[in-house]
């Protein structure tokens, strides 16, 4: 049988792998996810790389190394962070030149420290892009108040955006908005604008988790056996309908004159990524998030758990459209049940920057534990 996740190609997807793991990339797993399910760039963030790290030894003679060289704890986090993403970043470099900058991209997220600091943004994109140098690199940035203006003039300076942390409509409006006046504002000072490439990381599962908990308590509020299955039915529905009015309004974006313009100077058009695609819910179809939001001009990136399954019992299929007006119709009923969409999006959103930011600090203090030991170490012996 055909490769399900081959098969998503042809329905004009790509498939960006969500993790960066340095034990895969020294057995050679990494690059046969590339040779053989046709993987075409790699996301990463905070906890993939805790994870990493504090797992296994594949990190170990690199950090003793950094720590004897007498490195500071964030010092030793950017060593081990930037030689990963150099390694992914070559291997993906071919695809990045077949595809004419499309695909073949890494993605590196500034500290979820600065996620409300428009300045400090800036200058950790622009480090980041130095240390790295290589061209098919993404910069992460969250699409927070202050992140938004963070990410409107980086991409005015030329680096590669991958916005994340992004929840609802609104914000995503005015994400591609940003990049839209990025790309006018260079092509007014004579920069070129092809060279620019942008996703727009649209979550998808955490909806559900959230919105899905709401109406468990709705339901355990009610002594009406018709009001609760009411309820039940509106489970597992919110972020699938979430993502599919999103990508209308992409449609609407990027098929307007204001882009028409900006396209025949060789912009490409700023792609919603689904994030956040495994499924939570033991109860949900595992591949649920995949199979469903699939159509021309998107990205699906996905952990190596889902590749797996995807890869296994995936169906492929046009779905990104479907049952539209269903998806308009539940956001009422749930505003008229109380469940709001926009203190939904907010909420997850400030869990969204904090998740990262607790493990980000996890993972210093494992390397600052790691510092101590040897030091310890060094003083017995």
């Amino acid at each position: 049988m055909a490769n399900p996740l081959l098969q998503l190609k042809d329905y004009g997807q790509s498939v960006w792998y969500d993790n960066i793991d340095r034990a895969q990339l020294e057995s050679g797993e990494f690059k046969r996810l590339l040779e053989e399910d046709g993987i075409t760039g790699v996301t990463a963030n905070p906890t993939i790389f805790d994870k990493a790290i504090s797992s296994g030894h594949a990190y170990d003679a690199q950090i003793e190394e950094l720590i004897r060289q007498g490195k500071e704890v964030e010092e030793i986090y950017d060593a081990l962070v930037v030689r990963d993403v150099q390694t992914v970043a070559d291997l993906l470099r071919p695809i990045y030149e077949r595809s004419a900058g499309v695909d073949g991209y890494v993605s590196l997220e500034v500290s979820p420290d600065l996620a409300h600091d428009t300045e400090g943004t800036l200058a950790a994109v622009r480090r980041y892009w130095q240390l790295v140098n290589r061209p098919n690199l993404m910069i992460k940035i969250p699409a927070t108040p202050e992140g938004l203006p963070a990410i409107q003039q980086a991409l005015t300076e030329g680096y590669n955006i991958n916005i994340t942390l992004i929840f609802s409509i609104e914000t995503y409006r005015e994400v591609a908005e940003a990049y839209l006046a990025a790309l006018e504002n260079r092509n007014a000072e004579g920069q070129d604008i092809s060279g620019i490439a942008s996703v727009a990381s649209f979550f998808v599962s955490r909806v559900d988790t959230l919105v899905d908990k709401l109406l468990e308590e709705k339901i355990k509020a009610s002594n009406d056996p018709a009001e609760q299955a009411r309820l039940r039915s509106l489970q597992g529905k919110a972020a699938i309908a979430n993502a599919r009015l999103v990508y209308q309004e992409f449609k609407r974006i990027f098929g307007s004159p204001r882009f028409a313009a900006l396209r025949q100077l060789g912009a490409h058009v700023q792609r919603p990524l689904w994030a956040s695609t495994s499924t939570k819910n033991p109860a949900y179809r595992d591949v649920l998030y995949a199979e469903e939001l699939i159509g021309p001009d998107t990205v699906d990136t996905m952990p190596y758990e889902t590749i797996e399954k995807f890869r296994d019992h995936g169906r492929v299929r046009y779905s990104i459209e479907d049952d539209l007006d269903g998806a308009r119709a539940l956001f009422k009923e749930l505003e008229q049940l109380g469940i709001s969409y926009e203190a939904v999006t907010q909420q997850l959103l400030d869990e969204g920057v904090q998740k990262f930011a607790d493990s980000y600090h996890q993972l210093l203090n494992s390397i600052r534990a790691r510092q101590q030991a040897l030091k310890e170490r060094q003083v017995s012996r």
